[in-house]
């Protein structure tokens, strides 16, 4: 089951990289919740929240909302998925480039819970504050590490 769980969640990254919304919807379950650090700089930055529940606005943010706001350059760097039953946990470094011309790069920590093949909650953990310094530097492309 562990092997088959790893590729259910990369299955589902591909899904998110190509932002399309049918895509996205078919890996999560109707009640689907993500949840983020509170307070995150993409949820405040978006006037969003950190807590999506439903399917439907995880799928929103990640067809509509991500692709505005990670604007180009989007590269995931996988450094481990290690799985045990319906849980999966995923390290990986973001790097982008942000609307405002900012450099984005940071270091999450995702663990996924599946129910039948599918995503039924993400919990996501990332260096707050870093992301604050990105996000919200006045200077475009400045060194926000």
């Amino acid at each position: 089951m562990s092997d088959h769980s790893r590729l259910v969640v990369r299955n589902a990254w591909k899904a998110f990289a190509t932002h399309d919304a049918d895509q996205i919807s078919a890996v999560f379950t109707e009640d689907a919740e993500w949840l983020a650090p509170l307070g995150n700089a993409t949820a405040v930055a978006l006037e969003g929240s950190a807590h999506m529940v439903g399917r439907e606005a995880i799928v929103r943010f990640l067809a509509d909302d991500f692709p505005r706001f990670f604007v180009r350059d989007v590269t995931v760097t996988f450094h481990g998925i290690y799985a045990d039953g319906d849980h999966v946990i995923v390290e990986e470094t973001m790097t982008a480039t942000l609307a405002n011309g900012n450099h984005y790069a940071n270091d999450y920590c995702f663990v996924f819970e599946l129910r039948d093949d599918l995503i039924r909650r993400v919990r996501e953990y990332m260096d707050t504050a870093r992301g604050h310094r990105m996000v919200f530097a006045e200077e475009p492309g400045a060194d926000q590490s």
